[in-house]
């Protein structure tokens, strides 16, 4: 279903009217200038208790840039795993497009052993706030280059791969068909730029909504031999913290929409910061992140990212954002 963008008219001073979007903070009374209340503070989707920002003035800032700029200079892109998909339902972690592969039937009970012990190991140093940027590429590199050996060797075939999806538990975060289809409906491009594996994250977006024209996909891609069977990957790895070298690498993308000058970034990892950084330059970034556990690491998150969604299972804060843009 199409969703429309809300309209809404504020009287001004003495009488001037803004249509779409409060772009004045201020009126006057008598000869005393008084601050009116900010944009943002009349999206109540942002005045949750889970929705946590350290500079509103600066996010009031960059919306108010977004809206004036309009759909034209818009573009979106988001991290995958864990930002449009969900972390965890009813107490159960969700998987990632990695774990839809390691935890299929077609993997030995050994492999999917393997392939767990990996993730033990190096998520928590993922999240860690205590190693540098440099530290984490390092160790991102180590876990995803052991975990796609597993699973080169583990005897997946190509026609394998949409059951896996549809046998998983995978959810997409609430509210993510409808930010699909306003973006399609509106044609503002949408990166999906995932360290995970771009077939699977195609499947579940095929399975689970749909995936638009608009959309395109920067993703570790499988290479199958001539009998189905996963035997590589293909270009240069693509893991949580390379982001930045693969989005220079991949610059052809963002010239072809280098008039969209305007961004909203959403991720779950502070490696996630460096997706826009083939845009250049870029005008406004409103960064959207999601702290889904952890949560020792909000400081840091709010220190990050412009709006930080801890433990939240929805995009009503993109949408909300977005529907005033279009």
């Amino acid at each position: 279903m199409k969703m429309q963008s809300s309209t809404f008219k504020i009287a001004v001073g003495a009488g001037v009217v803004l249509s779409g979007a409060v772009l004045v903070t201020y009126y006057f009374r008598g000869n005393r200038k008084t601050k009116r209340t900010r944009l943002i503070e009349m999206i109540p989707e942002i005045q949750k208790a889970h929705i946590h920002i350290k500079d509103p003035d600066r996010v009031e800032e960059i919306v108010t840039a977004l809206i004036k700029g309009g759909r034209n200079k818009l573009q979106v892109i988001s991290d995958f795993d864990r930002t449009i998909t969900r972390y965890k339902c009813n107490g159960i972690i969700l998987p990632t497009t990695h774990a839809i592969l390691e935890g299929s039937t077609v993997l030995s009970d050994e492999t999917k052993k393997r392939a767990q012990d990996l993730r033990d190991h190096y998520y928590p140093l993922e999240m860690s706030s205590k190693l540098s940027d440099d530290e984490k590429y390092s160790l991102m590199t180590e876990w995803w280059s052991q975990a796609h050996e597993i699973l080169i060797g583990s005897g997946i075939n190509k026609k394998d791969v949409t059951d896996m999806v549809v046998q998983s538990n995978v959810m997409l975060r609430e509210g993510c068909d409808q930010l699909f289809d306003l973006l399609a409906s509106n044609s503002v491009p949408l990166l999906v730029f995932s360290a995970g594996i771009a077939d699977i994250l195609h499947e579940v977006i095929k399975e689970r909504a749909t995936m638009h024209d608009n959309m395109s996909i920067m993703s570790n891609q499988m290479e199958f031999n001539a009998d189905g069977r996963l035997v590589g990957f293909k270009g240069k790895l693509i893991h949580t913290y390379n982001k930045r070298e693969m989005a220079k690498i991949n610059q052809d993308y963002f010239d072809r929409n280098k008039t969209r000058t305007n961004v909203l970034l959403m991720g779950d990892t502070i490696g996630d910061l460096q997706m826009a950084e083939g845009l250049n330059p870029a005008d406004n970034v409103l960064k959207i992140g999601f702290l889904n556990s952890h949560f020792e690491n909000l400081e840091v998150y709010k220190s990050k990212y412009d709006i930080v969604i801890m433990d939240d299972s929805s995009m009503d804060v993109a949408n909300a954002i977005l529907n005033k843009v279009m």
